[in-house]
């Protein structure tokens, strides 16, 4: 066991990945249930994200619910007022997740998130849904960041 744990941390000390979770909150999940989130490089909570660069966003859930699609919809909350935000690719089958997805299976969802250099520096909550056929959220997480 020892030997194991000096193997972990010696490949965290080389650069390898070895991502924090992010903190986040469940906004509905009405179909899975998220386990965990990692945004890569996110090395502070709230994640600073920097202008023109793009990161990597991993969430790994479980899905109560069969479906044949899964569409993922992200928005910035402002003010109380959610903003669409974009990604490289909505589909969630196309993101780390076979189709179709089968009830009580574990996937890892994984994406790209681009922050583009005309976006204003501030910090805000992105909420993320991952939707199924029935357009029921597989997962909804939130959590905050800080653009800059």
């Amino acid at each position: 066991m020892e030997g194991r744990i000096g193997f972990i941390v010696f490949v965290c000390l080389m650069g390898l990945t070895c991502a924090n979770p992010v903190k986040f909150i469940d906004c509905g999940s009405s179909s899975g249930k998220v386990t965990m989130v990692d945004i890569d490089p996110c090395t502070t909570q709230p994640c600073q994200l920097h202008k023109g660069q793009s990161y990597s966003v991993n969430v790994t859930f479980s899905s109560g619910v069969e479906s044949k699609t899964s569409t993922a919809v992200v928005h910035g909350i402002i003010a109380g007022v959610p903003i669409p935000f974009a990604i490289p690719v909505g589909d969630g089958c196309k993101s780390g997740i076979q189709c179709p997805i089968q009830k009580q299976q574990a996937y890892h969802y994984e994406t790209t998130l681009p922050v583009k250099s005309e976006y204003p520096a501030i910090k805000l909550v992105v909420e993320w849904e991952l939707r199924d056929d029935e357009n029921k959220d597989l997962f909804c997480i939130r959590f905050p960041v800080q653009i800059v």
